[in-house]
Parts: C-alpha cells; sequence; structure tokens
C-alpha cells in the first residue's frame, strides 16, 4: 500500500468513526460497547477473507518500524495494552488491525469475575476512562488451554496478575497465585509482563513494595524460561520509590518496564469532569505525562539496562515519538483507540515514518532516547 492511500484510507476511516460510530457509541454503556467490539473482533479473526479484508481497511507497514527488542521481532511499535483483550480472544485479528504486538490478560491464578458493575467511565472531555474491572479474566488454564502450540503473527505478551480475592491478599498466598499463571504461560506468548500496578485488586498494589517485590521475583526466578520479564508499574510512583524498585530487579531476572498503569489521582490538573466516579483508576489523556515521565527517569537512571514500553495518553504519532525519545522501545495503547478509531495504529505508525524522516533517522530504534 502505498503512504497516499493508507492516509487517505485513514481519513474516511476517521471519518466514519467520529462522525457516526463514536457518536452511537458513547451513548451506551462502555462495557457494552467492549463487549461487543471483542465478540466482533472474535468474528473477524475467525476467518482468512475477513482477516484480508479488516487489513485491507486498518493495516500498514514500512521497513523504518521493525525492530528487534529483546531477541524478538516487532514489525513496528505500536501494540495493545492489557487490559482490553483480558482473555485471549483476539489474537487472530489484532495483526489485521495493525498492531505491531499485543499484550493480553492480565491473567490470574484463578478465574477471577472482577469487581461489581458499573466498573467503566469514560471521561469524555478530559480523554479518559476510569477503569474498575479488578482483574476480570478466565484464569490461566482455561486461557492458557486456548492458546496452547498457537503460533502467533506478532509477538504476544502475556500480563500475570495476582487473582482479585481477599485469599491473595496474605503476600505468600499472592505470590504463589502469581507462579501459578506465570508457570502457565511459560512456552506461550513472546513475553511476560509481571502486573503488579492494578489499581483495582483486593488489598491493593502490595508488590510495589520493596521487601514484597523481592521475595515476589526470587519465586518467579525458579521457573524455568527463556522470555524475557517486564514489569508493569504505576504512574503514581515516586522517585525513591521507583529508585527502591530498580535496586530490586538488579538482583532479579527482569529485562525492563511497562510504563505506566492507570493513575489514582483524582487531583489533576488534566481532569477536566467536575465529577469522578471515587473507584478505579484512570487512562488516557490524564496519565500521559505521568507514563511519560516514569519512561524518562528510568532511562536516564539506566540508560540500555532496561526495554522500556510506554504506555498511557497516546493518541497520535506525535504523542508515542514524545515517548519513544523519552526512552521507549515500544508503545502501547486503548484509551487513544476508544476516542480516535480503529484506525489510530496506522495513523501513528504512518505519522513515525514521517518523523522518522523529519529527524534524518533510517529506524525506529534510533529514535529510543534521543531526547538525551
Amino acid at each position: 500500500m502505498t503512504e497516499n492511500f493508507v492516509s487517505v484510507r485513514n481519513q474516511i476511516n476517521a471519518g466514519f468513526y467520529k462522525q457516526i460510530l463514536k457518536r452511537i457509541f458513547f451513548q451506551l454503556d462502555p462495557e457494552t460497547i467492549h463487549d461487543r467490539m471483542v465478540f466482533a473482533g472474535r468474528i473477524l479473526g475467525s476467518n482468512a477473507v475477513s482477516r484480508r479484508l479488516t487489513a485491507l481497511g486498518f493495516s500498514y507497514s514500512e521497513p523504518r518500524l521493525q525492530q528487534d527488542v529483546l531477541g524478538i521481532k516487532f514489525p513496528n511499535p505500536v501494540g495493545l495494552a492489557a487490559g482490553f483483550d483480558k482473555d485471549a480472544q483476539l489474537v487472530d485479528i489484532l495483526p489485521s488491525v495493525g498492531f505491531g504486538f499485543a499484550e493480553v490478560g492480565s491473567i490470574t491464578g484463578e478465574p477471577c469475575e472482577g469487581n461489581p458493575k458499573p466498573r467503566l467511565w469514560r471521561l469524555k472531555k478530559s480523554k479518559g476512562l476510569v477503569v474498575y474491572y479488578g482483574l476480570k479474566n478466565e484464569g490461566c488454564q482455561k486461557i492458557a488451554a486456548r492458546l496452547k502450540n498457537r503460533k502467533f503473527q506478532i509477538p504476544i505478551g502475556t500480563s500475570i496478575a495476582k487473582t482479585n480475592c481477599p485469599e491473595t491478599a496474605d503476600a505468600r498466598r499472592g505470590i504463589e497465585d502469581y507462579a501459578k499463571a506465570f508457570s502457565e504461560f511459560t512456552k506461550i506468548g513472546q513475553y511476560f509482563t509481571l502486573n503488579i500496578s492494578c489499581p483495582n485488586a483486593y488489598g491493593g498494589q502490595p508488590f510495589t513494595d520493596a521487601v514484597s517485590l523481592d521475595q515476589l521475583l526470587e519465586r518467579i526466578d525458579q521457573i524455568p524460561t527463556k522470555k524475557p520479564i517486564l514489569l508493569k508499574i504505576s504512574p503514581d510512583l515516586s522517585k525513591s520509590e521507583v529508585d527502591a524498585i530498580l535496586d530490586v530487579v538488579s538482583n532479579h531476572r527482569v529485562h525492563g518496564f511497562v510504563c505506566t498503569n492507570l493513575t489514582k489521582d483524582r487531583g489533576s490538573k488534566k481532569i477536566v469532569e467536575r465529577t469522578v466516579p471515587e473507584k478505579g483508576g484512570i487512562s488516557g489523556k490524564v496519565v500521559e505525562d505521568l507514563a511519560t515521565e516514569i519512561i524518562r527517569y528510568i532511562y536516564k537512571k539506566t540508560k540500555d539496562k532496561y526495554v522500556i514500553i510506554g504506555c498511557g495518553g497516546v493518541f497520535s504519532a506525535e504523542d508515542a515519538y514524545k515517548k519513544i525519545k523519552a526512552g521507549a522501545s515500544l508503545i502501547q495503547l486503548i484509551t487513544g483507540m476508544v476516542f480516535e478509531g480503529p484506525q489510530l495504529i496506522s495513523e501513528i505508525n504512518l505519522g513515525l515514518v514521517e518523523l522518522l524522516k523529519r529527524d534524518n533517522l533510517s529506524n525506529i530504534s534510533q529514535a529510543v532516547g534521543r531526547e538525551f
């Protein structure tokens, strides 16, 4: 596909989404719309014809966007963040939408119904979502059985968390819950993310504490795997808390970070709405600067020691490029797609190519940490 064709196609898709579909979707319950989109994605991914037609309508590829990260080949740097494909039902259609990789889950040791409804709200003016799902998923055994022996067209990461229930609030049982889910996926997917920062689970975020995190990682170290392991951290951490995490992971099998999860800060100046649901974490533009600052801090402090995946408030190529220049090798999104439409993935990739040309760079990897 030529860049002109992709550009015009994206403009048509964006107009259709924003002027028609989004207006309908935003009048309905957000969780209902999410479930229907997952169902539609499953149908589209079920056969070669619909996958090919979807690719014709949304995908875009360019050699400048390809890179090898942690020994994994990524066709482009834009991935789907964990939290959308909770039960790994969309792995067949996501490449056709244009994603360069995807993270499924978070997946827990036991099946989890999540928190009571309602548990998903839109902040229309602030371009964000309030998420209170509470790690809803079918559990590690059922999801692993679905994916076992599957070959994926793009790299798939498995986000692992502890089951949202009172029992796992006990540190020892929580660690064993992580270990159970982790063990099920040692031969499924290309990398792990340990989600230690879900703001919506029973018992809070116990493994952001240095002592508890050390205990968790000691247990994970005992499970044989060749897959890279990343930590997904909170945007609300202080620099001293980040430093403590960096000290801990230096003694364990950790290869990078996903920066970041949802923010719990209701005092952000980026929140335009007068009232915000008390429960849940906030995504989108509200978390954008917090995430970028943590990316910048970790990269500046550690340089090339860890791989960073940037996540939070990516709505355009410029947003993605800002995180890449701050030190992220890869980018993830969900909320941007909800507000802008599924053509956003190819819009970002096409825009990144133009930004690389502007900066006389031949590959996206050359832009990583470029602001330093």
